[in-house]
């Protein structure tokens, strides 16, 4: 979440007439994230998020995640649900961007999650991964391994500026991943971004999931790779160590409702360091690629190195779990 797109209260009021929900008591930039524009609503005195798209999000896309998230909450997953305007749709046009308004969901992301909150998220997730295996909707994964590369590429030149050994450590690691990524695992649609901020607790109890604009098809286990470089690292950016009883932890959660199979922990290791190139890459990417006068807060892609360091060094999925 982050602010690109400045509205007023009239621009706000103009959108919410096409809408049915009642009408504006307050709004509120959200600073928070760096993919769309984000703002929290107050309409006849209830919670609302309005996300204006922007970026990496293709229009075409939309209708994916409305529907991912309409089905996900009738089948019980907590998570925001899209609103329809007045003439029956989740999306909207305003001013050339396209929108979506969806209901706010009550609890708050906790900065580092507790060994017993990651195995609650470790249930949770293995529930939607189970859910989604009968939705007929698709998406592929736009930054899946085979865009990293062209990323790399794209920064290659620049990168040296955050760190005069980028190059050359992002080069180690995509060689190592492009020689070692699996071709066949269990696949189906994963939230691809589950890092702490979009999840909710309520009480120190799991209460749904947010953000789901990068949600795809892709292997079960990279989701699992992904939540062990969001949840699972401790301690101060620049000197991370891996917490093996939180990644234990969030595994007999997942395995309470779907089991690992075989394959998929031989391959923990390579879809581990895959996960922190990526989210490292799209980092870099974004802090040499500022949006003039957005309210954003970058994050830091040097967080990722400790983290490339303990997967380029780890032997199998025993040094993540046991």
């Amino acid at each position: 979440m982050a602010v690109y797109t400045k509205f007023d209260k009239e621009n706000i009021e103009e959108i919410l007439s096409n809408y049915t929900i009642g009408k504006l008591n307050s709004f509120k930039g959200i600073q928070e994230g760096i993919e769309n524009t984000n703002y929290f609503l107050l309409v006849d005195n209830k919670k609302y998020i309005l996300t204006i798209y922007e970026k990496r999000v293709k229009p075409e896309d939309l209708p994916f995640f409305s529907e991912l998230m309409t089905d996900l909450n009738k089948a019980g997953v907590k998570c925001p649900i899209p609103v329809v305007n007045k003439q029956k749709k989740s999306i909207s046009d305003y001013n050339g961007k396209k929108l979506m308004i969806v209901t706010y969901l009550e609890g708050r992301a906790k900065k580092a999650l507790t060994p017993e909150n990651c195995k609650s998220v470790g249930i949770e997730v293995a529930k939607m991964h189970e859910i989604t295996k009968n939705f007929k909707i698709k998406r592929k994964n736009d930054l899946s391994i085979n865009s990293w590369r062209k990323l790399f590429n794209s920064v290659k030149t620049e990168c040296s500026k955050i760190h005069s050994d980028l190059p050359k450590l992002i080069e180690s690691n995509l060689s190592d991943v492009e020689k070692n990524w699996p071709k066949k695992l269990p696949k189906g649609i994963i939230h691809a971004d589950l890092f702490s901020d979009n999840i909710f607790f309520n009480n120190n109890e799991f209460n749904g999931l947010i953000d789901f604009y990068f949600s795809c098809e892709d292997f079960y286990a990279f989701e699992i790779a992904i939540c062990f470089n969001a949840l699972c690292f401790d301690g101060i950016p620049k000197n991370l160590s891996f917490n093996v009883t939180k990644a234990k932890k969030f595994i007999d959660g997942y395995n309470l409702i779907r089991k690992l199979t075989d394959e998929e922990k031989a391959n923990i290791k390579v879809l581990s360091q895959g996960a922190a190139l990526r989210f490292l890459l799209t980092r870099v990417f974004d802090s040499l690629n500022t949006v003039h006068g957005a309210t954003v807060k970058v994050k830091d892609p040097m967080e990722y190195l400790k983290r490339l360091e303990f997967h380029k060094n780890s032997k199998n999925f025993e040094d993540y779990f046991f």
